[in-house]
C-alpha cells in the first residue's frame, strides 16, 4: 500500500476520504457511553448518577490510551512521510508494547482508588456501591482497550481509515446487543444490572481488538509490529512521549474539569451533577464527531510535514477548520431545537430535564467557536508539537474554565457554571489561533 496519495490528491477530497470513516468511528465510539447510559438510566436515577461519577476516571483511562496512541500515530506518519520505514516499524512496535504496560498499570491503580474517589463526591452509599460494581468490572478491560486503540492509530497512520471504522462498528454492535441482555437478563443471560453494562462494553472492546488483529494478519499494512523491532531507540522513544504525554493530558484535562465542576455543582444540588454527567454524554457525541475529522487529518499533517509540503499542511488545516465548524453548528441547532428530547434520554425527572435544557441552551452558544481550539490542537499534534497543543487545552479546561465557573457560580448558581463554558471557548479560541500560527511559522524554518 502506497501512502503517496497523502501528498498528491486534492485537499478537500483527501480530507473527506480520511475523515469520514473516522467521523463514523468516533460517533460510534461515543455511542458506547450513551448506550450504556440509556439502559442504565432504566434501572434508576441513582444508577445513572453512579455512572456519571465513574465517568471522570473512565475518561482519564481512555485519555491515557488515546493520548499515547496519538503519539504513535504522529511518529509513524512522520517517518513514513520522511521515507524512514525502519523507524516507523520501531515506533509501532515499541508503542504497542508500552501501551500494554500502561493498560496493566491503569487497571490496578484505578480499581484501587475508586472507593476513595467516589466518597469524595457522594455520601449516598447506594450510589457509591453501584459505581464500584460498574467500575471494578469495566476497568478489567483496560489492557484490551489500550491495545485496540494502539492498533487503531497504527492503521490510521498508514492511511487505512476504513479498518478503524469497521472494527469500531463491530465492537459497538456487540455492545448494543449485549447491553439490554446482560443488564436486564434475557434468555441465557442473568440480570446483572450495572455489572452487565460493564461486561457488555468490555465484550465490545474485545471484538474491536479481534477485528484489528484479523486485518493485520490477513490484510497487512506497510507498518510492521514484530519482535525484532522491539528495541530502544532514543529518538523514537522521545517522539512517542513528547507527543503522547501532552496529548494524554489534553484528553485527561476534561476529567479534572468534570471533577472540579462536580464539586462546585454539588454545593447547589445533586441534580446538577447528574445534568453535567448527561451533558458530557451528549457533548461527547458532538465533539467526537468533530474529533473524527481531526483523527483523519493528523496523519495527513504528519506525512506532509515529514515530506516538506508546508503549503499543503496549511490548506489541510483551513479545510479542517471549516468542516469542524459545520459539525459544531449542527450540535448548536440540536441543542436549541430538541434539548428536552436529548436530556430525556437519560432521566424522566421533569425538574432535572428542565435544568438540563437550560444548561444545553447556554453551553451550546460556544460550540461553533470551539472548533478553532479543536482544529488548532489537532493540527499541532500532527506537526509533532505536543506542548503547544497542551497549552490550548490547559487554557480551555483549567486556566480559564475552572476559575470562571467558580466565580460565575457565586453570582448565578448553576447557570453561572454553564455560562463559564461559553466564555471559555471564546477566550481560548483567540489564544489557540495565535499559538498555532506562531508554531506553524516556526516549524517551516526549523
Amino acid at each position: 500500500m502506497e501512502q503517496t496519495f497523502m501528498r498528491e490528491r486534492k485537499i478537500l477530497p483527501l480530507v473527506l476520504s480520511m475523515s469520514l470513516p473516522m467521523v463514523i468511528s468516533m460517533a460510534v465510539n461515543s455511542l458506547y457511553n450513551i448506550v450504556d447510559s440509556y439502559f442504565v438510566a432504566k434501572l434508576s436515577e441513582k444508577a445513572m448518577t453512579a455512572l456519571a461519577l465513574v465517568y471522570p476516571v473512565q475518561n482519564l483511562m481512555n485519555a491515557i490510551a488515546i493520548g499515547f496512541g496519538i503519539g504513535i500515530n504522529a511518529n509513524v506518519s512522520y517517518y513514513l512521510g520522511a521515507g524512514n520505514k525502519k523507524k516507523a516499524d520501531n515506533s509501532a512496535t515499541q508503542g504497542m508494547f508500552l501501551s500494554f504496560i500502561h493498560g496493566v498499570i491503569l487497571t490496578i491503580g484505578c480499581i484501587a482508588i475508586m472507593p476513595g474517589f467516589l466518597g469524595a463526591f457522594s455520601s449516598d452509599q447506594e450510589v457509591i456501591d453501584l459505581a464500584c460494581v460498574y467500575s471494578n468490572r469495566a476497568f478489567m478491560f483496560s489492557v484490551i482497550s489500550a491495545l485496540a486503540i494502539s492498533f487503531e492509530k497504527i492503521f490510521q497512520s498508514a492511511g487505512n481509515m476504513k479498518v478503524s471504522m469497521f472494527s469500531m462498528m463491530c465492537g459497538f454492535i456487540t455492545n448494543i446487543i449485549l447491553d439490554p441482555l446482560m443488564i436486564f437478563g434475557v434468555g441465557i443471560f442473568p440480570a446483572m444490572g450495572m455489572a452487565g453494562a460493564a461486561y457488555a462494553t468490555g465484550a465490545g472492546q474485545c471484538i474491536t481488538l479481534l477485528i484489528y488483529l484479523l486485518f493485520y494478519v490477513f490484510k497487512p499494512i506497510p507498518v510492521k509490529i514484530k519482535r525484532k523491532y522491539l528495541y530502544f531507540d532514543r529518538e523514537v522513544f522521545w517522539r512517542l512521549y513528547s507527543v503522547g504525554i501532552p496529548a494524554t493530558l489534553n484528553m485527561a484535562l476534561p476529567s479534572l474539569l468534570v471533577s472540579s465542576l462536580n464539586g462546585i455543582l454539588a454545593g447547589f444540588s445533586e441534580k446538577y451533577v447528574l445534568v453535567l454527567g448527561v451533558y458530557y454524554k451528549l457533548q461527547t457525541f458532538i465533539y467526537l464527531t468533530a474529533n473524527g475529522i481531526i483523527q483523519g487529518i493528523r496523519p495527513l499533517v504528519g506525512y506532509n510535514y515529514g515530506a516538506g509540503e508546508y503549503g499543503r499542511v496549511e490548506k489541510i488545516y483551513k479545510t479542517t477548520l471549516k468542516l469542524t465548524m459545520a459539525v459544531m453548528l449542527v450540535g448548536t441547532i440540536l441543542s436549541w431545537s430538541i434539548p428536552d428530547i436529548l436530556i430525556g434520554l437519560f432521566t424522566e425527572n421533569t425538574e432535572t430535564v428542565s435544568a438540563g435544557v437550560d444548561a444545553l441552551h447556554i453551553i451550546s452558544l460556544g460550540f461553533v467557536v470551539s472548533a478553532i481550539s479543536v482544529s488548532c490542537s489537532g493540527a499541532l499534534e500532527g506537526l509533532g508539537k505536543g506542548l503547544p497543543s497542551l497549552y490550548i487545552s490547559l487554557a480551555r479546561y483549567v486556566v480559564i474554565m475552572i476559575p470562571a465557573a467558580f466565580l460565575l457560580s457565586r453570582r448565578a448558581g448553576a447557570n453561572g457554571v454553564w455560562a463559564a463554558f461559553c466564555l471559555t471557548e471564546f477566550m481560548a479560541a483567540v489564544f489557540a489561533y495565535w499559538i498555532f500560527k506562531r508554531q506553524f511559522k516556526t516549524s517551516q524554518t526549523s
